[in-house]
């Protein structure tokens, strides 16, 4: 049986948007298997969900938002099983195309960032995707206002932390 019209946009627009999958799934786990497992969970509620996709959300809006819920979930339980947490690599938080030296300071910056609670990590994977403050908040499902206030205060946070290492 050949594909729908709908299998065939949704297979669009995970071939697409399928480095935010991956940015995800590397960003909640540091185990391979692990990961394949939440690639394949990721797409599966993704799969669930297309039916109900709203066209006023860009497909890649709605793609973080059903990523980062399943992601989140199931660093929830991974973490409760494993009792470890998980590290944030450098591929995931700056994606960029340059090989330029980044030295032991954007290895601190993932550190830290691997160490907020799963919310503040969310928002930091979208801030340093560079989407806007509007995006972020469609996706996570809060006001812009909080958002921006949550963003200030992480990244405060993470001056801090910081200041410390270097005095």
């Amino acid at each position: 049986m050949p594909p729908s019209k709908e299998d065939n946009v949704f297979l669009s627009v995970i071939e697409q948007h399928k480095g935010i999958i991956y940015k995800i799934a590397n960003s909640y786990c540091k185990n391979a298997e692990d990961r394949k497992d939440l690639i394949q969970e990721i797409v599966y509620q993704l799969w669930r969900s297309f039916g109900r996709y709203n066209d006023q959300y860009k497909y890649s809006t709605w793609l973080y938002r059903i990523a980062l819920n399943v992601a989140i979930s199931f660093y929830r339980k991974d973490s409760k099983r494993t009792g470890s947490t998980s590290g944030l690599t450098a591929d995931i938080i700056i994606a960029t195309e340059e090989k330029e030296d980044t030295g032991p300071q954007l290895g601190l910056l993932q550190h830290f960032i691997s160490e907020l609670p799963e919310l503040d990590k969310a928002i930091m994977i979208l801030y340093l995707e560079e989407n806007s403050y509007r995006e972020i908040a469609d996706i996570l499902g809060l006001t812009e206002t909080n958002i921006a206030t949550k963003i200030n205060r992480i990244k405060n946070k993470l001056k801090r932390k910081f200041s410390t290492i270097h005095h």
